[in-house]
Protein backbone atom coordinates (compact mmCIF):
# COMPACT_ATOMS: atom_id res chain seq x y z
CA UNK A 1 0.00 0.00 0.00
CA UNK A 2 1.43 3.46 -0.92
CA UNK A 3 2.76 5.45 2.01
CA UNK A 4 0.30 8.33 1.50
CA UNK A 5 -2.64 5.97 1.74
CA UNK A 6 -1.24 4.13 4.75
CA UNK A 7 -0.94 7.47 6.56
CA UNK A 8 -4.68 7.99 6.36
CA UNK A 9 -5.55 8.88 2.76
CA UNK A 10 -7.91 5.92 2.56
CA UNK A 11 -10.75 5.87 5.05
CA UNK A 12 -12.02 2.48 6.07
CA UNK A 13 -15.66 1.87 6.87
CA UNK A 14 -15.00 1.83 10.61
CA UNK A 15 -13.47 5.31 10.42
CA UNK A 16 -16.44 6.63 8.47
CA UNK A 17 -18.85 5.16 11.00
CA UNK A 18 -16.86 6.78 13.81
CA UNK A 19 -17.10 10.12 11.98
CA UNK A 20 -20.88 9.72 11.79
CA UNK A 21 -21.15 9.12 15.53
CA UNK A 22 -19.04 12.20 16.15
CA UNK A 23 -20.77 14.57 13.70
CA UNK A 24 -24.41 13.50 13.45
CA UNK A 25 -27.11 14.40 15.98
CA UNK A 26 -27.76 11.83 18.71
CA UNK A 27 -31.20 11.12 17.24
CA UNK A 28 -29.85 10.59 13.69
CA UNK A 29 -29.73 7.08 12.26
CA UNK A 30 -26.13 5.93 12.01
CA UNK A 31 -24.99 3.42 9.40
CA UNK A 32 -23.15 1.43 12.03
CA UNK A 33 -26.39 1.00 13.99
CA UNK A 34 -28.44 -0.30 11.06
CA UNK A 35 -30.79 -3.17 11.78
CA UNK A 36 -29.25 -4.87 8.79
CA UNK A 37 -30.59 -6.67 5.77
CA UNK A 38 -33.12 -9.46 5.32
CA UNK A 39 -30.36 -11.65 3.87
CA UNK A 40 -27.14 -11.16 5.87
CA UNK A 41 -24.12 -9.97 3.92
CA UNK A 42 -20.56 -9.22 5.05
CA UNK A 43 -19.74 -5.57 5.63
CA UNK A 44 -17.78 -3.66 3.00
CA UNK A 45 -14.23 -2.51 3.61
CA UNK A 46 -14.67 1.16 2.70
CA UNK A 47 -18.39 1.77 2.18
CA UNK A 48 -21.04 2.21 4.85
CA UNK A 49 -24.36 0.42 4.61
CA UNK A 50 -26.47 3.28 3.27
CA UNK A 51 -23.78 4.13 0.73
CA UNK A 52 -24.06 0.57 -0.56
CA UNK A 53 -27.83 0.90 -0.75
CA UNK A 54 -27.52 4.12 -2.74
CA UNK A 55 -25.23 2.41 -5.25
CA UNK A 56 -27.62 -0.54 -5.59
CA UNK A 57 -30.48 1.80 -6.41
CA UNK A 58 -28.48 3.88 -8.90
CA UNK A 59 -27.35 0.73 -10.71
CA UNK A 60 -30.79 -0.88 -10.74
CA UNK A 61 -32.77 -1.31 -13.94
CA UNK A 62 -35.78 0.42 -12.39
CA UNK A 63 -33.74 3.56 -11.68
CA UNK A 64 -32.39 3.78 -15.23
CA UNK A 65 -35.91 3.42 -16.62
CA UNK A 66 -36.98 6.59 -14.77
CA UNK A 67 -35.28 8.60 -17.52
CA UNK A 68 -38.03 7.50 -19.90
CA UNK A 69 -41.00 7.73 -17.56
CA UNK A 70 -43.34 10.71 -17.54
CA UNK A 71 -43.38 13.08 -14.57
CA UNK A 72 -46.22 15.28 -15.84
CA UNK A 73 -45.86 15.66 -19.62
CA UNK A 74 -45.45 12.63 -21.85
CA UNK A 75 -41.82 11.69 -22.40
CA UNK A 76 -40.50 12.99 -25.72
CA UNK A 77 -42.82 16.00 -25.95
CA UNK A 78 -40.09 18.44 -24.88
CA UNK A 79 -36.33 18.48 -24.30
CA UNK A 80 -36.38 20.34 -20.98
CA UNK A 81 -39.30 18.70 -19.19
CA UNK A 82 -38.86 16.83 -15.95
CA UNK A 83 -38.86 13.06 -16.11
CA UNK A 84 -39.10 10.73 -13.13
CA UNK A 85 -35.30 10.56 -13.17
CA UNK A 86 -34.62 14.30 -13.05
CA UNK A 87 -37.34 14.68 -10.42
CA UNK A 88 -35.71 11.99 -8.25
CA UNK A 89 -32.30 13.66 -8.56
CA UNK A 90 -33.80 17.01 -7.54
CA UNK A 91 -35.54 15.42 -4.54
CA UNK A 92 -32.26 13.75 -3.53
CA UNK A 93 -30.43 17.08 -3.65
CA UNK A 94 -33.04 18.80 -1.48
CA UNK A 95 -33.06 15.84 0.92
CA UNK A 96 -29.31 16.14 1.44
CA UNK A 97 -29.65 19.86 2.16
CA UNK A 98 -32.32 19.26 4.81
CA UNK A 99 -30.44 16.33 6.34
CA UNK A 100 -27.20 18.29 6.58
CA UNK A 101 -28.93 21.29 8.15
CA UNK A 102 -30.46 19.07 10.85
CA UNK A 103 -27.31 16.93 11.36
CA UNK A 104 -29.11 13.85 10.06
CA UNK A 105 -27.71 11.06 7.89
CA UNK A 106 -27.31 12.48 4.40
CA UNK A 107 -26.57 9.11 2.81
CA UNK A 108 -29.80 7.64 4.18
CA UNK A 109 -31.90 10.65 3.16
CA UNK A 110 -30.45 10.67 -0.36
CA UNK A 111 -30.92 6.93 -0.80
CA UNK A 112 -34.59 7.03 0.15
CA UNK A 113 -35.13 10.02 -2.16
CA UNK A 114 -33.51 8.30 -5.13
CA UNK A 115 -35.70 5.22 -4.61
CA UNK A 116 -39.00 6.90 -3.76
CA UNK A 117 -40.39 6.87 -7.33
CA UNK A 118 -39.08 3.50 -8.54
CA UNK A 119 -42.60 2.09 -8.48
CA UNK A 120 -44.20 4.69 -10.73
CA UNK A 121 -46.02 3.45 -13.80
CA UNK A 122 -45.51 4.91 -17.28
CA UNK A 123 -47.52 8.00 -18.29
CA UNK A 124 -47.32 9.84 -14.97
CA UNK A 125 -50.30 10.44 -12.71
CA UNK A 126 -52.76 9.40 -15.39
CA UNK A 127 -50.97 6.11 -15.95
CA UNK A 128 -51.02 5.37 -12.24
CA UNK A 129 -54.77 5.97 -12.11
CA UNK A 130 -55.37 3.71 -15.10
CA UNK A 131 -53.28 0.92 -13.61
CA UNK A 132 -55.15 1.29 -10.32
CA UNK A 133 -58.41 0.99 -12.25
CA UNK A 134 -57.19 -2.19 -13.96
CA UNK A 135 -56.25 -3.59 -10.52
CA UNK A 136 -59.38 -2.39 -8.71
CA UNK A 137 -60.61 -5.92 -7.98
CA UNK A 138 -57.16 -7.44 -7.56
CA UNK A 139 -55.54 -5.57 -4.69
CA UNK A 140 -55.18 -2.15 -6.30
CA UNK A 141 -52.07 -0.25 -7.35
CA UNK A 142 -50.27 2.53 -5.51
CA UNK A 143 -46.81 3.67 -6.57
CA UNK A 144 -45.41 4.00 -3.05
CA UNK A 145 -46.14 0.36 -2.28
CA UNK A 146 -44.87 -0.56 -5.73
CA UNK A 147 -41.50 1.05 -4.98
CA UNK A 148 -41.10 -1.42 -2.13
CA UNK A 149 -42.03 -4.31 -4.41
CA UNK A 150 -39.34 -3.17 -6.83
CA UNK A 151 -36.53 -3.17 -4.26
CA UNK A 152 -37.75 -6.21 -2.32
CA UNK A 153 -38.86 -8.50 -5.13
CA UNK A 154 -38.72 -7.34 -8.74
CA UNK A 155 -35.07 -6.35 -9.15
CA UNK A 156 -32.89 -9.41 -9.72
CA UNK A 157 -29.28 -8.34 -9.39
CA UNK A 158 -28.11 -11.14 -7.09
CA UNK A 159 -28.16 -14.93 -7.51
CA UNK A 160 -29.11 -15.84 -3.93
CA UNK A 161 -32.19 -13.66 -3.36
CA UNK A 162 -34.78 -11.50 -5.09
CA UNK A 163 -34.67 -7.74 -4.77
CA UNK A 164 -31.79 -5.48 -3.79
CA UNK A 165 -31.59 -6.61 -0.15
CA UNK A 166 -31.56 -3.03 1.11
CA UNK A 167 -31.18 -2.16 4.76
CA UNK A 168 -34.16 -2.04 7.07
CA UNK A 169 -33.88 1.75 7.38
CA UNK A 170 -34.11 2.48 3.65
CA UNK A 171 -37.12 0.20 3.28
CA UNK A 172 -38.65 1.82 6.36
CA UNK A 173 -38.25 5.23 4.72
CA UNK A 174 -39.97 4.03 1.54
CA UNK A 175 -42.90 2.72 3.58
CA UNK A 176 -43.37 6.18 5.08
CA UNK A 177 -43.49 7.98 1.72
CA UNK A 178 -46.96 9.48 1.49
CA UNK A 179 -48.69 12.00 -0.70
CA UNK A 180 -50.90 14.84 0.49
CA UNK A 181 -54.57 14.40 -0.35
CA UNK A 182 -56.31 17.09 1.63
CA UNK A 183 -58.94 19.76 0.97
CA UNK A 184 -57.70 23.06 -0.47
CA UNK A 185 -57.41 26.42 1.23
CA UNK A 186 -58.96 29.58 -0.30
CA UNK A 187 -55.97 30.87 -2.33
CA UNK A 188 -52.68 29.74 -3.88
CA UNK A 189 -50.54 31.42 -1.21
CA UNK A 190 -47.22 29.71 -2.03
CA UNK A 191 -46.93 31.14 -5.53
CA UNK A 192 -48.26 34.55 -4.54
CA UNK A 193 -45.78 34.93 -1.68
CA UNK A 194 -42.79 34.06 -3.87
CA UNK A 195 -44.10 36.18 -6.76
CA UNK A 196 -44.16 39.23 -4.49
CA UNK A 197 -40.76 38.41 -2.99
CA UNK A 198 -39.11 38.04 -6.40
CA UNK A 199 -40.58 41.29 -7.74
CA UNK A 200 -39.29 43.14 -4.68
CA UNK A 201 -35.77 41.91 -5.49
CA UNK A 202 -36.05 42.02 -9.28
CA UNK A 203 -38.68 44.65 -10.22
CA UNK A 204 -37.72 44.48 -13.91
CA UNK A 205 -38.04 40.68 -14.15
CA UNK A 206 -40.25 39.38 -16.97
CA UNK A 207 -41.20 35.96 -18.32
CA UNK A 208 -39.69 33.43 -18.76
CA UNK A 209 -36.98 34.51 -16.28
CA UNK A 210 -39.62 35.61 -13.76
CA UNK A 211 -41.17 32.14 -13.75
CA UNK A 212 -37.80 30.50 -13.04
CA UNK A 213 -37.01 32.97 -10.26
CA UNK A 214 -40.36 32.30 -8.57
CA UNK A 215 -39.82 28.53 -8.62
CA UNK A 216 -36.32 28.96 -7.20
CA UNK A 217 -37.71 31.15 -4.43
CA UNK A 218 -40.46 28.64 -3.64
CA UNK A 219 -37.95 25.78 -3.26
CA UNK A 220 -35.72 27.89 -1.03
CA UNK A 221 -38.66 28.94 1.16
CA UNK A 222 -39.96 25.36 1.40
CA UNK A 223 -36.58 23.98 2.48
CA UNK A 224 -36.05 26.77 5.00
CA UNK A 225 -39.50 26.17 6.47
CA UNK A 226 -38.90 22.40 6.81
CA UNK A 227 -35.53 22.93 8.46
CA UNK A 228 -36.67 25.54 11.00
CA UNK A 229 -39.97 23.80 11.81
CA UNK A 230 -38.35 20.38 12.13
CA UNK A 231 -35.52 21.71 14.29
CA UNK A 232 -38.05 23.21 16.69
CA UNK A 233 -40.18 20.05 16.81
CA UNK A 234 -37.08 17.99 17.61
CA UNK A 235 -36.19 20.35 20.46
CA UNK A 236 -39.78 20.30 21.75
CA UNK A 237 -39.96 16.50 22.11
CA UNK A 238 -36.34 16.11 23.22
CA UNK A 239 -35.54 12.88 21.35
CA UNK A 240 -32.08 11.46 21.94
CA UNK A 241 -31.99 8.40 19.68
CA UNK A 242 -33.32 7.10 16.38
CA UNK A 243 -35.56 4.65 18.23
CA UNK A 244 -37.12 7.51 20.20
CA UNK A 245 -37.87 9.22 16.89
CA UNK A 246 -39.66 6.08 15.67
CA UNK A 247 -41.91 6.11 18.73
CA UNK A 248 -43.26 9.59 18.00
CA UNK A 249 -46.91 9.66 17.00
CA UNK A 250 -46.40 12.57 14.59
CA UNK A 251 -43.55 13.18 12.10
CA UNK A 252 -40.77 15.40 13.40
CA UNK A 253 -39.61 16.37 9.92
CA UNK A 254 -42.45 18.52 8.64
CA UNK A 255 -43.69 21.83 7.31
CA UNK A 256 -45.14 24.54 9.47
CA UNK A 257 -48.95 24.43 9.64
CA UNK A 258 -49.29 27.55 7.49
CA UNK A 259 -47.05 26.29 4.70
CA UNK A 260 -48.59 22.83 4.81
CA UNK A 261 -52.00 24.31 4.13
CA UNK A 262 -50.61 26.54 1.38
CA UNK A 263 -48.91 23.53 -0.24
CA UNK A 264 -52.21 21.67 -0.30
CA UNK A 265 -53.75 24.50 -2.26
CA UNK A 266 -50.78 24.65 -4.62
CA UNK A 267 -51.12 20.91 -5.22
CA UNK A 268 -54.83 21.31 -5.99
CA UNK A 269 -54.05 24.15 -8.38
CA UNK A 270 -51.42 22.09 -10.22
CA UNK A 271 -53.69 19.08 -10.58
CA UNK A 272 -56.48 21.25 -11.96
CA UNK A 273 -54.46 23.56 -14.20
CA UNK A 274 -51.40 21.50 -15.19
CA UNK A 275 -51.63 17.75 -14.59
CA UNK A 276 -55.24 17.54 -15.79
CA UNK A 277 -55.33 20.51 -18.13
CA UNK A 278 -57.37 19.53 -21.22
CA UNK A 279 -54.34 19.76 -23.52
CA UNK A 280 -52.32 17.47 -21.26
CA UNK A 281 -55.26 15.22 -20.44
CA UNK A 282 -56.06 14.55 -24.09
CA UNK A 283 -52.56 13.24 -24.78
CA UNK A 284 -52.42 11.29 -21.52
CA UNK A 285 -55.84 9.75 -22.09
CA UNK A 286 -54.75 8.28 -25.39
CA UNK A 287 -51.64 6.91 -23.71
CA UNK A 288 -53.66 5.44 -20.84
CA UNK A 289 -55.97 3.66 -23.26
CA UNK A 290 -52.86 2.00 -24.66
CA UNK A 291 -51.92 0.94 -21.13
CA UNK A 292 -55.35 -0.55 -20.51
CA UNK A 293 -55.34 -2.51 -23.76
CA UNK A 294 -51.84 -3.86 -23.13
CA UNK A 295 -52.92 -4.91 -19.62
CA UNK A 296 -55.96 -6.74 -21.01
CA UNK A 297 -53.87 -8.45 -23.70
CA UNK A 298 -51.41 -9.77 -21.11
CA UNK A 299 -54.20 -11.12 -18.93
CA UNK A 300 -55.64 -12.99 -21.91
CA UNK A 301 -52.22 -14.24 -23.08
CA UNK A 302 -49.68 -14.32 -20.19
CA UNK A 303 -47.04 -15.85 -22.47
CA UNK A 304 -46.43 -12.32 -23.75
CA UNK A 305 -44.83 -11.49 -20.39
CA UNK A 306 -41.75 -13.53 -21.06
CA UNK A 307 -40.33 -16.40 -19.05
CA UNK A 308 -38.93 -14.48 -16.06
CA UNK A 309 -42.16 -12.61 -15.33
CA UNK A 310 -44.39 -15.59 -16.08
CA UNK A 311 -42.61 -17.59 -13.37
CA UNK A 312 -44.06 -15.24 -10.75
CA UNK A 313 -47.68 -15.89 -11.70
CA UNK A 314 -48.09 -18.91 -9.41
CA UNK A 315 -46.79 -17.03 -6.36
CA UNK A 316 -48.07 -13.52 -7.10
CA UNK A 317 -51.20 -14.16 -9.17
CA UNK A 318 -51.82 -13.30 -12.82
CA UNK A 319 -53.12 -9.74 -12.39
CA UNK A 320 -50.40 -8.71 -9.91
CA UNK A 321 -47.72 -10.12 -12.20
CA UNK A 322 -49.15 -8.22 -15.16
CA UNK A 323 -49.33 -5.08 -13.02
CA UNK A 324 -45.69 -5.44 -11.95
CA UNK A 325 -44.61 -5.92 -15.55
CA UNK A 326 -46.48 -2.88 -16.88
CA UNK A 327 -45.52 -0.65 -13.95
CA UNK A 328 -41.88 -1.29 -14.82
CA UNK A 329 -42.27 -0.21 -18.43
CA UNK A 330 -41.04 3.07 -19.81
CA UNK A 331 -43.44 5.24 -21.79
CA UNK A 332 -41.63 4.34 -24.99
CA UNK A 333 -41.66 0.59 -24.41
CA UNK A 334 -45.38 0.54 -23.59
CA UNK A 335 -46.18 2.46 -26.78
CA UNK A 336 -44.07 0.00 -28.78
CA UNK A 337 -45.75 -2.98 -27.10
CA UNK A 338 -49.18 -1.54 -27.84
CA UNK A 339 -48.23 -1.18 -31.50
CA UNK A 340 -47.12 -4.82 -31.64
CA UNK A 341 -50.35 -6.03 -30.05
CA UNK A 342 -52.53 -3.79 -32.23
CA UNK A 343 -50.82 -5.12 -35.36
CA UNK A 344 -51.85 -8.72 -34.68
Amino acid sequence: MPAAISRGGWKRRQQMEADERRVLAPFAQKSGDSRGRKFPEPSHGYRMEFQRDRARIIHSRAFRRLEYKTQVFLNGTGDHLRTRLTHSIEVASISRTIARSLSLNEDLAETIALAHDLGHSPFGHSGEEMLAECMQEHGGFEHNRQSLRVVELLENAYPNFSGLNLTFEVREGLRKHQALYDPPTPEDAVWQRSHRAVLRRYPQAREPELHKLIIRDIIDAEVQDVVTTSAQSIVDVGVQSADEVRKQQSPLIRYSDDLLEANRELRRFLYQNVYYHPRVAEVNQRACEMLRKVFEAYVVDPDRLGEAAAKRIEAEGLHRTVCDYIAGMTDRYLIEEYARIAAL
